[in-house]
């Protein structure tokens, strides 16, 4: 069987509970037998066939496979830092709770143990990842899991306090909605 058979006959059984975002190291092990050039002449045939899709570097999405196409950002920086601690903060916390007016379209921003880096995305938009260094020990009775992004999400209260710690500008949020939930 050639080897982009292979590649997609392996991605069809995966279960699609399971989700359908692959690092490098995930595909690799699929044929790892391939040498580097090789490797990479098939996830460039992959991607001309549509079997897959590069959302950015060393991070490729299963299109056939996945169903959450407006979560794809907060997926795709769950398996990027899969290893540090992070959660939704800042803008997007605080647009996801109504408290600014503006909604940031195709830019989620995370507080991160790792360090601060903007990722593009390509048509999915950017994700954008800023450096922190609290402790989850700190953090716990102000966050809570969000299963459908796959991460840890702050509350009103801890987003405000991210966005003063990192000098973000204030001036969109809506102090009327926000005394009204805090």
């Amino acid at each position: 069987m050639r080897p982009i058979e292979l590649l997609k006959q392996t991605l069809d059984k995966i279960p699609e509970a399971e989700s359908a975002l692959y690092t490098l190291s995930d595909l690799r092990s699929v044929l790892p037998e391939l040498s580097t050039g090789a490797f990479k002449t098939l996830l460039s045939r992959a991607e001309k066939k549509n079997i897959l899709k590069r959302i950015c570097r060393g991070l490729y999405i299963y299109p056939n496979r996945y169903q959450s196409k407006g979560l794809v950002l907060f997926h795709a920086a769950a398996r990027l830092r899969a290893h540090e601690f992070n959660y939704i903060s800042l803008e997007t916390a605080l647009s996801d709770a109504g408290v600014i007016s503006q909604i940031p379209l195709q830019w989620i921003t995370l507080m991160s143990s790792a360090r601060t880096q903007t990722i593009n995305c390509a048509d999915y938009g950017h994700i954008e990842f800023i450096h922190t260094n609290k402790k989850p020990t700190y953090l716990s009775d102000k966050l809570s899991y969000d299963k459908q992004c796959k991460l840890w999400r702050a509350d009103i209260s801890l987003a405000i306090e991210d966005m003063k710690h990192t000098r973000r500008n204030l001036d969109l949020i809506n102090k009327n909605t926000l005394n009204e939930l805090i």
